[in-house]
């Protein structure tokens, strides 16, 4: 890392701190890290969608080579069913092995423990289990009776009927998304170790102390009997919470007591670590002739599990977005005999953002409007529904500084109209939006007698860079240079902090760490320079000061561009560009935060043209759960992704930093639909936009 002054750390380009060892192997993931005496462990998954395990032929596999134990429903230890962590209800599926019950396909009915992990693997394969099997339903359909609205997940401001029938221009549409799959370079995996008492966790996660009070209460253990450790994590998404397979090598260690390791194959990942739902949303927009809006309805339903509710909130979107007289927006979950779905990146935001400003896009062609000037005539002074003021809120300079680069002024808004060979062009726009949220959060900062500091909190990097930022934030609160800083992260010893989730966890993490660093200079101050042998140390926790915050509307938000060219004899879509214009609060490190940027646009485009996982009906399982079978962009997908911001501090926080991990991929896909409709002139409210669906959409429009 380059030597600079504090003040010069925040805001300039710095390679990660552990990025040698990374590409040189010496950085060790969960899976990767040796032990001696190391055995492993097998997850067996049940090929039925619902009913009850009859037998379990554990005795048959038992006399095969190495193997140590078979762990299901008759003999592995019980655990508390009753955890309410840090961010709620961890997944049921966490209860493995305590009932003889299939709730979904996919549900783990056995662990086989052996000596290599190839031994485990094969006996996994001849573990006979029989099952008693009962009728289930997995269909997702808006109109399913099983369906129901979310407790408290309703917001309502005036008369939306009668808004609508005043309305001059109206648009009523149904836009649907597919299941999708975090898909990260690194399958879970984790190691953990029975030894005195103490459990000993290594682990690829997204929140270590997280992770640890979690298993301490499952278990029924003394909070600092369980150390868990993630320092390498190779993504996460929002899957990388607690799993069964955690519990499951929980539960093997101490029986046996020897470090147990179980790594999830692709398609176990499919299967049992979360997924985001499908959804299908109704929105209803009217407007008067100018095109200020009246009226704004978003209905959202998504699948849940029948053994927890979880509600992947779309109908949120809108909800700080674009000014109206009425307003309407509900959640609804249908339970299904399914996994249950979890966070995935920009939960609720990614799918709801498709819906609303695609929905947009049409109004705006029905009013003959240009797609930014209709977000401009409906940009809200305060939070729409809320009523609160916006922390800042510079949406429209993103629209500006983006139509000026991308050239939106010289667009023919007519669809259909520009032709490159077989290629039909088209551009599109939309809004992005996230909100800024920070947490409680725990961290020490120590002056070295080596002239050297050290900053500990249980950050997780989950290939973010989140390392490198606290550096630079450290750095420029002890006003030192960032090579005299050594951040430790992902270690639950080192107390409570937020996890790598909700755009939160570099602006919570800090919050902290500037805090601390801050108080820890003025400590020094006293000292001069004669300190103890064991260096001056100054903790901080921010619970008081977020809860002092006066009560605001805070996001950060963005204008997504996408150029696509069309060839509907094939029905192939490229999006020949993409541009990204973003108002997300101060940058620490602009290298990473571009890298995230344009990790989430590429995503977007992603999910807009490739991503959908597929059930069988009949067999509640997934059809291709692997990356032949689920398809995602690859490199020859992905084109020119351009990315900028705009200066947009926050004032309410220490650094400034809003959170920029999820609001790449908001609106992505709705800007690039746009782009495809303005290509075609027809409107694909389905994603993916898959080239049967364009050429099904093509034969429509010629029929027509």
């Amino acid at each position: 890392m380059t030597t600079v002054a504090g003040a010069d750390a925040v805001g300039v380009a710095h390679t990660r701190i552990e990025g040698r060892d990374k590409v040189t192997g010496v950085a060790r993931y969960a899976a990767e890290i040796p032990f001696a005496d190391l055995v492993h462990g097998w997850l067996v998954l049940s090929t039925v969608t619902r009913g009850r395990v009859r037998t379990i032929g554990d005795e048959a596999v038992l006399g095969m080579p190495g193997v140590l134990a078979v762990l299901h429903h008759a003999n592995a230890p019980r655990v508390r069913d009753d955890v309410v962590g840090a961010l709620g209800r961890p997944d049921p599926i966490i209860e493995v092995f305590q009932h003889d019950r299939i709730p979904h396909a996919g549900w783990p009915v056995a662990l086989v423990v052996a000596e290599t992990s190839e031994q485990a693997r094969e006996a996994a394969d001849a573990l006979v289990v029989e099952y008693d099997r009962e009728p289930h339903d997995i269909a997702f359909r808006a109109d399913h009776d099983g369906a129901r609205q979310v407790q408290d997940d309703e917001v309502v401001k005036g008369d939306l009927e009668a808004q609508l029938a005043a309305s001059e221009a109206v648009v009523d549409a149904t836009y649907t998304t597919p299941e999708q799959h975090h898909s990260a370079m690194e399958p879970h995996a984790v190691t953990v170790c029975w030894d005195g008492g103490r459990l000993e966790v290594f682990d690829s996660n997204q929140g270590s102390k997280w992770i640890a009070d979690d298993l301490a209460h499952l278990f029924s253990l003394d909070p600092s009997a369980v150390h868990v450790r993630s320092e390498h994590v190779g993504g996460a998404f929002g899957s990388k919470g607690l799993r069964s397979h955690h519990v499951a090598a929980v539960m093997a260690a101490t029986e046996l007591h020897r470090p147990v390791r179980i790594s999830l194959t692709r398609r176990q990942v499919f299967a049992i670590t979360g997924y985001r739902s499908p959804t299908t949303q109704r929105v209803r927009l009217g407007a008067d002739a100018g095109g200020r809006l009246r009226a704004f309805g978003h209905d959202n339903l998504n699948l849940t599990s029948t053994l927890r509710e979880f509600v992947e909130g779309s109908a949120g979107f809108g909800r700080t977005m674009y000014a109206s007289d009425a307003h309407h927006s509900v959640n609804r979950v249908l339970p299904l005999d399914v996994p249950t779905p979890t966070w995935m990146r920009a939960p609720g935001e990614a799918p709801g953002s498709f819906a609303v400003e695609s929905a947009l896009d049409e109004l705006a062609e029905k009013l003959g409007i240009d797609p930014i000037e209709l977000r401009v005539r409906n940009e809200p002074a305060v939070g729409p529904v809320s009523g609160l003021p916006f922390s800042s809120r510079n949406l429209l300079g993103c629209f500006e500084e983006g139509a000026r680069r991308f050239g939106w002024a010289g667009r023919d808004p007519r669809p259909r109209v520009r032709r490159e060979g077989r290629w039909l062009i088209g551009t599109g726009v939309a809004a992005a939006s996230f909100q800024a949220g920070a947490a409680p959060t725990t961290a020490s900062a120590t002056a070295e007698t080596d002239g050297t500091f050290t900053v500990k909190v249980t950050a997780a990097d989950v290939g973010t860079g989140a390392r490198t930022a606290l550096t630079l934030i450290a750095a420029e609160a002890l006003e030192v240079a960032p090579d005299r800083v050594r951040v430790r992260i992902a270690d639950s010893d080192f107390g409570h902090a937020w996890v790598a989730g909700g755009s939160m966890g570099t602006r919570s993490w800090g919050w902290a760490v500037s805090v601390a660093a801050r108080q820890l200079r003025e400590r020094l101050a006293l000292f001069g320079s004669d300190l103890p042998k064991d260096g001056v140390t100054a903790t901080a926790d921010t619970a008081d000061l977020i809860a002092a915050l006066a009560q605001k509307e805070r996001h950060a938000f963005g204008a997504q561009f996408a150029e696509a060219a069309v060839d509907v004899t094939t029905g192939e879509v490229r999006v020949r560009r993409m541009l990204g214009v973003f108002a997300a609060g101060r940058i620490i490190n602009p290298l990473t935060a571009r890298s995230q940027l344009v990790g989430g646009m590429t995503w977007g485009l992603s999910m807009a043209l490739h991503e959908e996982a597929v059930r069988d009906d009949a067999f509640g399982e997934h059809i291709g759960a692997d990356f032949a079978g689920y398809h995602f962009a690859a490199n020859a997908d992905v084109a020119e992704i351009e990315v900028d911001w705009i200066d947009d501090p926050d004032p309410d926080d220490p650094v400034g930093i809003k959170g920029i991990g999820e609001i790449g991929i908001v609106g992505a896909a709705a800007a690039i639909a746009s782009a495809v409709w303005h290509a075609t002139g027809v409107r694909h409210r389905e994603l993916p936009i898959r080239p049967d669906r364009v050429l099904l959409a093509e034969a429509a429009r010629t029929d027509a």
